[in-house]
């Protein structure tokens, strides 16, 4: 328990008060003795400062071992020791400040605790992950590596150690083609041979300011296992619904030749071998249709971009299916294949005439953007989309129609995709769907032939 005592203020003030006093008691006694008073004057103010001297170093002595005492104290805060205290025993504003040193040492080793726990299960979780981390220097000098790493780079080195490793030089080292992926320009995916297999990976990096200098961490993430489950969830599915399809019509086909020969047999009915017919021909028409659809897509060729003005593309696809154009037509050409933008624009209409949109209310907005970009929206007042069908509705085989084959919109996402764009659906505010395919300009060179 600390004792109250006097502040540094009062006491300071009290020293003054008392060495003033003594001053003027010894310059009034000189005075009487001695002739002059100036004489008297300075020996008063000599024995002033002595007075004064003996009575501030019992004050002045805890000030200087106190500040000595929390300059060591800092030293070791400096130099993360956080288990340095200051024995907090006065009740003035020196003993105030020595716990609130030892307050602050205690705030400090509970933070560096917990700030340690946190590092630890962050270094397990990373140590853990699926996912293939490097960390390098501004020197490109391997900082950390998990253990998916060494596993994927290490090679021969010894313990499959990489700390301080150059990254270029391991990657080397590495897989082919795993280097150019990691040192390119943007994310990418690429596939190495790894265990006697082939490896897809997606590579990314991200930039960090740690220490004021820059880190980079490389991100690479094994794809194999999730895209093979994936593949095999898109051929099943693409087999059920060919199976189903070919049921459907395979079915009533081989009833309606089993009743044709029993027709054939009876002269007199005949006459219904046509309708027998008909409805084979229009059977074996929906196979072929569905059929060519799965080709369409198996073969869809790389896009021939050029310069297309907007007014004329327009034109030939409102002669199919009318709609109302929503602002002005940008005066630069587009830069698309034409044949495969219009087959695009085609059944984006065709699906928004479907799902029950007036012809009247169907707009196509074409806009430019100042990078060059264009983007083509198409607008309908259909009964639109939940959110569970726009997430499902650029999927292969995915279809809200009895009828439908789930192929109209991953066909036009494969046909921007491959002009380097992007489709996206989203509601259109008072009801109906909102399609927009973003697509991106010619390259600088062109643009200059244009010009």
């Amino acid at each position: 328990m600390t004792t109250p005592r006097l502040s540094l203020a009062s006491r300071f003030a009290l020293l003054v008060v008392l060495v003033v006093a003594a001053t003027v008691v010894v310059a009034f006694a000189l005075a009487e003795t001695l002739d002059s008073r100036a004489t008297a004057a300075g020996l008063a103010v000599a024995s002033g400062i002595v007075l004064a001297w003996v009575l501030a170093r019992p004050l002045l002595g805890p000030v200087r071992a106190t500040a000595q005492a929390l300059s060591d104290g800092m030293m070791s805060l400096a130099e993360k020791d956080y288990t340095f205290r200051l024995s907090a025993t006065r009740g003035d504003e020196i003993g105030n400040l020595m716990a609130r040193f030892n307050a602050l040492g205690d705030r400090l080793r509970a933070e560096h605790n917990d700030g340690f726990q946190t590092q630890l299960l962050l270094e397990t979780v990373v140590e853990a992950a699926p996912i293939a981390m490097v960390l390098c220097t501004e020197a490109n000098r391997i900082e950390f590596a998990n253990g998916i790493a060494r596993t994927l780079l290490a090679g021969d080195a010894p313990g499959g150690n990489l700390d301080g490793r150059d990254f270029g030089e391991v990657l080397a080292a590495a897989a082919p083609g795993l280097r150019a992926a990691v040192e390119g320009p943007s994310d990418t995916i690429c596939t190495i041979q790894s265990g006697g297999g082939e490896e897809t990976l997606h590579v990314s990096r991200r930039y960090f300011q740690i220490s004021t200098q820059q880190h980079t961490l490389h991100l690479l993430k094994p794809l194999t296992r999730e895209m093979a489950r994936q593949e095999a969830e898109v051929w099943k599915k693409a087999i059920r619904v060919i199976s189903h399809e070919l049921n459907n019509s395979l079915a009533p086909i081989q009833s309606l030749v089993h009743s044709a020969r029993l027709i054939s047999q009876s002269p007199e009915h005949t006459g219904k071998l046509s309708g027998v017919f008909d409805v084979i021909e229009e059977r074996a028409g929906h196979l072929h249709r569905f059929l060519d659809g799965y080709a369409r897509l198996a073969k869809l060729p790389a896009p021939r971009a050029r310069a297309v003005p907007w007014g004329p593309f327009l034109e030939q696809v409102r002669a199919l299916y009318p709609f109302e154009l929503s602002g002005q037509l940008p005066e630069t050409p587009g830069w698309f294949d034409p044949e495969q933008l219009s087959q695009v624009v085609i059944n984006l209409l065709k699906n928004a005439v479907e799902s029950g949109s007036p012809p009247s209310e169907l707009r196509v907005t074409i806009q430019r953007e100042d990078d060059g970009s264009t983007e083509l929206s198409v607008l309908d007042r259909g009964k639109g989309m939940d959110d569970e069908t726009l997430a499902k509705a650029l999927l292969p085989f995915y279809s809200t129609k009895k009828a439908g084959s789930g192929l109209g919109l991953t066909l036009c996402r494969e046909i921007v995709d491959a002009h380097g764009g992007k489709l996206s659906l989203a509601p259109r505010d008072g009801g109906g769907l909102v399609v927009r395919c973003w697509l991106p300009g010619p390259g600088p060179d062109v643009t200059a032939g244009m010009g």
